[in-house]
């Protein structure tokens, strides 16, 4: 069966993603070091200890996630949960791989992308912050109630919906995947008939109502299963070694 070194996998993951032009919250890149020779990779959105032991059961020998670890701010004390965690990379000798920015915001396999292709945008530019908001077009004659319908199929979810009216047209529209609610003013600003991210706090109830602009919330997880699953692809198309993506299921 075929296999990649890690450091050939590294390089080619850091090369195609570019982690240093983004300024993240967390480090991108090999997080924890596994086994120098990679055949199989288990992908999943969050590192968590499901995913891990899912990985372990598989036989993995590198994990490639979105949420990955060492979050600016955390504790940087190794007990309890986080003690848990390493200990089960350490003791089977696994790779964790965590991409989060540079896989919102790769223009052909990022979150963004992902969730325009399967909700039928075109995409037409960015906005906010580091240019991770995007805006687009949807279909013709799109509405509320259709940008919701077409949601729901691309993320397997009903999303969270503010909005006057469900015939309100939709021409213009802006996303960005996951906790991307404080990008809602910049997409006002942008012109954008809708806005759509992951989650939803209080405030944006008031902005939708005062804006006129309606906010979907599809969910962080469920906006986010893309990028790892289309890099999983990558890797497979590149290296031919084994790539399974993994759902451990969040409802949030």
């Amino acid at each position: 069966m075929a296999s990649v070194t890690r450091t050939a996998l590294t390089q080619y993951l850091n090369e195609l993603l570019k982690p240093e032009g983004f300024k993240d919250y967390c480090p991108n890149g090999l997080q924890v070091e596994g086994r120098s020779e990679i055949g199989l990779v288990v992908c999943g959105v969050t590192a968590n200890q499901a995913l891990l032991d899912l990985a372990v059961a598989e036989g993995a020998d590198a994990i490639l996630v979105h949420h990955g670890w060492f979050w600016r701010g955390e504790t940087g004390v190794v007990t309890g949960i986080k003690r848990n965690r390493l200990k089960t990379l350490l003791t089977n000798d696994i790779n964790l791989y965590a991409y989060h920015l540079p896989l919102d915001a790769h223009p052909a396999i990022g979150n963004n992308a992902g969730l325009a292709r399967a909700a039928g945008w075109t995409s037409a530019g960015t906005f906010g912050e580091q240019g991770l908001g995007c805006l687009g077009i949807p279909a013709a004659d799109a509405t509320v109630a259709s940008i919701a319908a077409d949601l729901e199929k691309a993320v397997g979810r009903s999303p969270f919906v503010l909005a006057e009216s469900g015939d309100k047209p939709i021409r213009r529209i802006a996303w960005c995947t996951g906790g991307a609610q404080s990008y809602f003013e910049a997409a006002i600003e942008a012109g954008a008939d809708a806005f759509v991210t992951g989650e939803v706090s209080e405030p944006m109830v008031h902005l939708a109502r005062e804006s006129g602009v309606a906010y979907f919330a599809a969910g962080h997880h469920a906006t986010e299963r893309f990028g790892v699953q289309a890099l999983g692809m990558r890797l497979i198309d590149r290296f031919g070694i084994r790539v399974r993506y993994l759902e451990v299921e969040s409802p949030v």
